[in-house]
């Protein structure tokens, strides 16, 4: 009975504890930060981008499908709306289409930053045309919405970094690091042979270029409002992205005829070995980014949230189990196991004398191609399976959270809205930031436009569109933290 009343004793300490951190587990703001008011030509980048779309930059992973004149047609653009930068900025293509812009700054001991963007876009999915509400290559403006597609990806992002450096140098500023912008041309195709980037890359690192800073896409400003629980706009910053790897798994069979059949065909023995691999799902970790995400949402959340996410370390464990189960969650905690494609018989009354599935793991930063192989086999109880490696690419590397880009990113967003809260995470797919790696340790993906959900989820699909509304900051955004990154 003693050992019951310690127990109930210690447990009750412990909720006290609990509840008292979370009264005062509360985020001092930094209201001191005032930002000077940027010029910015709402109206001309609405048309810009609103031209842009209509340019049919689709990239192909065969370049031989790839309408390079589509690719000209934008560079001529470019040249004409932005001849500033062309006039100012020294200009190169690099590899088939993509393009390097440089700005010398005036004190050429400083590394220089670059901004990227790429200029290609994905097709329409074939029979959709129909489904958007307006044409999907007319940017049509209707006073709310830029539509078509490129707009969220990632055509608005790049109008916008074209259009302030072409401001920037009509004010007659003057960088002291160099700038470059970086405009690849093939962003869009995972694992493309010819990658733009990677190109760029090189480039860069023949030349003896090393920089402070790269920024890309990656994360957006994406409101949250739970009730009083919670009301900000969650910035997310990406520090790093997530590899992926394709690996081909076949069993063999003896082949014949369907009306002979054995206990179990190739496709019989497949289904246990997909079983085997998607019920031995990597471990879950929670990382130090997902840990200041928590930490941070907590200390802006309401007071019964709060009291869940400021004991986070405490309840690690049960915080795991939970993500765990929900998908979207989980891709954020552990490196994730897809089986995409299958193939088996040719035929429907022939036995396969081999069955294969493809499957696409998105790796966490740490976990490499090999460990992916290791991880298949030893889940695997059939260990006669084949195991092919495809494609794929390593996870990133971490970038750091104490660097100057990031602390301004950091504080030229929350100056911006105070909603806005600024914190790091993983980036689920591929970017081009990723081959930058050769010349820049600080790397970042963030493009400063506010977009909800329904809006992102639109990325790639129907109805691409962004909101007109979130432009003008967007642009300001670029301006000031050029303007931050070179002065000094």
């Amino acid at each position: 009975m003693k050992i019951l009343w310690i127990i109930l004793g210690l447990l009750g300490l412990f909720i006290v504890i609990t509840l008292i951190r979370a009264i005062f587990f509360k985020e001092k703001k930094n209201g001191n930060v005032k930002l000077e008011p940027e010029k910015v030509n709402l109206e001309k980048y609405c048309k810009d981008l609103s031209d842009a779309i209509q340019i049919k930059t689709i990239s192909n992973y065969d370049r031989e499908l790839v309408d390079w004149n589509e690719f000209d047609k934008f560079h001529a653009f470019l040249e004409e709306r932005f001849p500033l930068v062309h006039k100012t900025m020294s200009k190169t293509v690099v590899g088939d289409a993509s393009l390097v812009f440089e700005w010398k700054g005036s004190d050429e001991s400083l590394d220089g930053i670059a901004m990227l963007a790429h200029q290609d876009v994905v097709p329409i999915t074939a029979g959709t045309e129909n489904d958007w509400e307006h044409e999907p290559f007319s940017g049509y403006n209707d006073g709310e919405f830029i539509w078509g597609r490129g707009a969220m990806d990632m055509k608005n992002h790049l109008i916008a970094v074209m259009e302030c450096m072409e401001e920037l140098i009509a004010e007659g500023y003057q960088p002291k690091r160099s700038v470059f912008i970086c405009l690849g041309h093939n962003e869009e195709v995972v694992a493309a042979p010819d990658n733009g980037a990677k190109q760029i890359a090189a480039y860069l690192k023949d030349k003896g270029v090393h920089l402070e800073a790269v920024l890309d896409e990656g994360g957006a400003i994406l409101p949250v409002k739970l009730g009083k629980l919670l009301d900000i706009n969650l910035t997310g910053v990406g520090i790093a992205e997530k590899g992926s790897v394709n690996y081909k798994v076949s069993v063999n069979a003896k082949g014949g005829h369907s009306s002979q059949p054995p206990k179990h065909t190739a496709v019989g023995k497949l289904a246990d070995v997909i079983k085997d691999i998607e019920n031995h799902q990597f471990k879950a970790t929670m990382p130090d980014y997902l840990k200041q995400l928590i930490k941070r949402v907590g200390m802006n959340a309401g007071y019964p949230l709060r009291v869940v996410l400021v004991n986070a370390p405490i309840l690690r464990p049960l915080i795991l189990a939970i993500m765990k189960r929900i998908p979207a969650a989980a891709s954020l905690v552990r490196t994730c196991t897809a089986v995409t494609m299958a193939e088996g018989s040719p035929q429907f009354n022939i036995l396969p004398q081999k069955a294969s599935v493809t499957i696409n793991f998105r790796t966490m930063p740490g976990v490499t191609i090999k460990d992916v192989e290791n991880h298949i086999r030893d889940s695997v109880k059939n260990k006669d399976i084949e195991l092919e490696f495809l494609t794929g690419k390593e996870s990133s590397i971490l970038s750091p959270t104490d660097s100057k880009a990031f602390k301004t990113i950091k504080e030229l967003s929350e100056a911006q809205n105070s909603k806005n809260l600024v914190t790091p995470f993983l980036v689920m797919g591929a970017t081009d930031a990723y081959n930058y790696e050769p010349v820049c340790e600080n790397i970042y993906r963030f493009a400063p436009f506010v977009a909800d959900t329904k809006l992102l989820l639109c990325t790639h699909g129907t109805n691409e569109r962004i909101p007109i509304s979130c432009c003008e900051d967007a642009i300001a955004f670029f301006k000031r933290y050029i303007r931050r990154m070179t002065k000094d």
